[in-house]
């Protein structure tokens, strides 16, 4: 058994807001506890938005019982009438957070039997300390910085495999590679940009993670490396051409988050290009096949470049990465 510490922080929010209303003698302590136990959620934002809206459920709330126990009286189908009413309203107000916190405050006032201002004090003190504790215990959260920069070191490296192994492949014509990186890169990217995504929101004043940039970047180039690979794994035949693109993307390989070395790279593949088209024409169907699909890669390799190039002219890689 495991205690996160995400469960440490809900148990001790519970304790606290239990004690606290309980000190200050309001009836329905516990319901403290349960209103804290919600509103801990996994990043700050969340937990935020979830307090404002379990808050404005539970006035809702309030306000309907107030309402209807006042015209119908304290009886069973009144509290009927007012979860049946309750539970539209907030969906239709996006609310559905406060549900269950809501329908208890109606079940509380009905077991009290009556609506005075000190019970409706008491409920906003309730209210008030729940919400107050669980935004309290959200206040710290771990970084998730030292993860995020392992995915990135992954997926790069796997990146730098793929393109290996797609060299290799056009220079021999085969390859027992097995794949497992294609398959690896695509898990590590969706959790990644996961992850990337929980660490923004627990920035209040920062509008953008650089690390959701970098995954978004590579999940770019990534796509562009699945089209690539059915091509590159028809080009069974050697050409000059093809040697060139297996040198260029050995080469890139090594370099993959080298972004000074962009523009260089850049160059030496339209020069490839260029000499590729002014090449003597193809003499076969076959090499004419093959020709028109490593110009297709040339112009992949390309894409692939200038999405990196575009990410590191944001500035990000430089003043977030090192």
């Amino acid at each position: 058994m495991k205690i996160g510490y995400r469960t440490i922080k809900t148990a001790v929010g519970v304790a606290l807001s239990v004690s606290l209303a309980q000190y200050i003698g309001l009836p329905f302590f516990a319901m403290a506890g349960i209103i804290t136990m919600l509103g801990i959620q996994v990043t700050r934002r969340q937990s935020l938005l979830s307090s404002g809206k379990r808050i404005a459920a539970c006035l809702l709330g309030m306000m309907i019982s107030f309402l209807l126990f006042h015209l119908l009286g304290y009886h069973p189908l009144t509290i009927l009438l007012a979860v049946l009413l309750l539970i539209p309203l907030l969906v239709k107000f996006k609310l559905q957070d406060g549900i269950t916190t809501s329908t208890v405050i109606i079940l509380q006032i009905y077991s009290l039997k009556q609506f005075t201002l000190p019970i409706l004090l008491h409920e906003i003190g309730l209210i008030g300390i729940g919400v107050g504790v669980a935004l309290l215990m959200n206040l710290h959260m771990p970084t998730r910085v030292k993860e995020l920069k392992q995915y990135r070191q992954a997926i790069e490296r796997n990146i730098s495999v793929i393109l290996k192994e797609f060299a290799l492949y056009l220079r021999q014509g085969e390859s027992s590679w097995d794949g497992k990186e294609m398959i690896e890169t695509e898990d590590l990217l969706r959790a990644a940009r996961r992850l990337a995504r929980q660490e923004e929101e627990n920035q209040f004043f920062r509008q953008e993670n650089p690390y959701e940039r970098c995954f978004s970047m590579r999940a770019e180039q990534f796509e562009l490396l699945e089209r690539m690979l059915p091509v590159v794994s028809t080009l069974n035949q050697d050409l000059p051409q093809g040697q060139r693109l297996a040198a260029f993307m050995e080469k890139l390989s090594a370099h993959i988050v080298d972004s000074r070395s962009d523009h260089d790279f850049l160059q030496e593949l339209r020069e490839m290009r260029r000499e590729h088209k002014t090449a003597p024409l193809p003499v076969t169907r076959e090499e004419f096949e093959i020709r028109a699909s490593l110009f297709y890669l040339y112009n992949e390799m390309e894409h692939f470049l200038m999405i990196h190039a575009r990410f590191a002219n944001t500035g990000d890689e430089k003043n977030s990465f090192g």
